[in-house]
């Protein structure tokens, strides 16, 4: 694979399924905020596709999908003032409503959501370039999140619809929303990432200011209609602009209660610290990882070659959950990495829309210089790329580059690349490998391989206090969205799964009484006439 294949690669008009085309440019020229889809008149933002289109002169072309509107402060004050309106302090039709309204609110949205499915698709594969067998995954996945979090709620609050008696007091606790949030999620999972967060942020009862990722933004234009019509006004706003001038400006309101972001732990720390009370301001946050797989000399090898090369190069290894560094027992490496490139070499590079494609274009033009500085970077350290055409780039493809061997010093090392480059490091004593999971700035997860019950065993004690999953024989990964999903150190903050989800974006609250009989009768006379919709013992079937 050379540069002028790359180049080939890339489709002229003709060459682009009738079915997989694009219309019209979409110009989204609307902005939700407070109930309402608000005209835009201002500069819009131009969305610009990965994928580039070749003329007849064979002159490659930037593809404009269409644009959103360049919003900036005054646009965001506006977004904010609605969502607290619509919290009131506590006091809104929203955070005020019983759950199983709420509930049935999130079903009308799904239902809407999915009748939009098919527009979704299409524009999320060309704008950030994932293949279209998974972006329909990633939407297909995100319906079935919703449906779960539903599910999960009307369990969570029918296990509270009951009066505690201890020691004399009777007790009734449920969980209340924390107020104003504001939602970030990813360019690389731009409508399940930020799902993740902003739906059980919204039916826990919070308001919510939503700011679409720079990559992933435009895709959500077809679904705010659904947004308007399934939600009481204010609920759910929409920021433009620039993140590095209206999120500051919002954070430093200290009307926002929660931030949730997906993204760069420097990002984060920076952001926090905007908030002029810290201590009310609750963060939850999925941030860096440098995921490694511990590859013993025991390991079943075309195992672990077959969980790495999953691992490290889905959607181009732009996950968090990816592996960025493979820690290989030094007596097998040679094998390991044999295999390893062998199998690297059958993937499939292409256009998203290509039966069984592997490696599309990235959507950060930028993106390839930096993977070529790595490379260039553990090369002159001593380092090689030791797969056939690794590290060959056109324009927005980049040829898988394996590099061995990777030592401290070099950028693999210890920064994420977010990419396709993979490094391996060679290792003689476990306690190197250890060393490099508990020295590392990042807690994640961790992948070993190995067919020794007793030394997995071992393995497994001190890595769960260095990482929040591990994983055995396989690879790195968040689901099922059952399971919680963390990380230590600076991967995250809080915890996503679920139901844990339902919980970081909400709070315990509770009435309590005398057990007395006057407080016995008050409390049975609030429930059978209906006088609150915290104290009740309903049940949502």
């Amino acid at each position: 694979m050379d540069e002028r294949q790359l180049k080939d690669l890339f489709p002229t008009p003709d060459d682009i399924p009738a079915e997989m085309r694009l219309g019209p440019p979409l110009h989204q020229r609307v902005s939700l905020v407070d109930g309402e889809l608000k005209q835009w008149a201002g500069d819009n933002q131009p969305v610009i596709s990965p994928i580039r289109i070749r003329d007849s002169s064979d002159q490659l072309h930037q593809l404009e999908m269409g644009s959103i509107p360049r919003g900036g402060i005054a646009e965001a004050e506006l977004a904010l003032a609605a969502a607290v309106k619509a919290y009131d302090s506590g006091r809104g039709e929203w955070p005020t409503m019983r759950v199983a309204e709420r509930i049935h609110h999130m079903q009308e949205f799904t239902r809407q959501m999915v009748s939009r499915r098919a527009e979704v698709v299409k524009l999320l594969m060309w704008e950030i370039g994932k293949s279209f067998s998974d972006s329909e995954k990633e939407f297909d996945r995100t319906v079935d999140y919703i449906k779960a979090t539903i599910d999960a709620l009307r369990d969570l609050d029918n296990n509270s619809s009951r009066f505690i008696v201890v020691d004399g007091t009777i007790g009734q606790i449920r969980r209340t929303p924390l107020g104003v949030v504001l939602c970030m999620g990813p360019y690389n999972y731009p409508l399940n990432e930020t799902f993740a967060t902003l739906i059980p942020a919204l039916i826990m009862g919070n308001t919510l200011l939503f700011k679409p990722p720079k990559f992933g933004a435009l895709l959500f234009a077809p679904l705010l209609e659904a947004f308007r019509d399934s939600f009481p006004k204010g609920v759910l706003n929409t920021v433009y602009g620039k993140g590095s001038l209206v999120v500051p400006h919002l954070l430093g309101s200290g009307k926002v209660n929660t931030l949730t972001l997906i993204g760069s732990s420097t990002v984060a720390d920076h952001l926090k610290k905007l908030h002029p009370k810290a201590n009310r301001l609750r963060a939850i946050l999925g941030l860096d990882a440098k995921n490694a797989a511990i590859v013993l000399d025991d390991a079943d090898i075309g195992l672990a070659v077959k969980e790495c090369v999953l691992g490290s190069l889905s959607f181009n290894g732009q996950r968090c959950t990816a592996l960025k560094m493979l820690i290989v027992h030094r007596s097998i490496a040679d094998e390991f990495n044999a295999r390893f490139t062998a199998e690297i070499a059958k993937l499939k590079v292409g256009m998203p829309w290509e039966k069984g494609v592997n490696i599309t274009p990235l959507p950060e033009l930028a993106k390839t210089g930096y993977m070529v500085a790595c490379v260039e970077d553990a090369i002159a350290k001593g380092a090689k790329v030791i797969n056939e055409s690794g590290g060959v780039h056109y324009e927005t493809l980049y040829y898988p580059a394996v590099v061995y061997p990777v030592k401290e010093g070099m950028k693999l090392y210890r920064e994420e690349q977010f990419g396709p480059v993979v490094p391996i490091m060679p290792f003689d004593d476990i306690e190197t490998a250890l060393d490099y999971v508990i020295t590392s700035d990042h807690g994640q997860q961790v992948s070993i391989f190995s067919s020794s019950p007793e030394r997995i065993g071992t393995l497994v004690d001190p890595l769960v206090n260095q990482v929040c999953r591990v994983n055995i024989n396989c690879q790195c990964q968040r689901g099922p969205d059952v399971f919680p999903f963390t990380g230590r150190k600076d991967s995250a903050e809080g915890t996503l799964s679920v139901t844990d989800a339902l919980r970081s974006f909400s709070i315990r609250s509770m009435i309590a009484a005398k057990q007395t009989d006057a407080s016995k009768q008050l409390l049975a006379d609030i429930v059978q006439h209906h006088d609150s919709k915290f104290i009740n013992t309903g049940f949502i079937f």
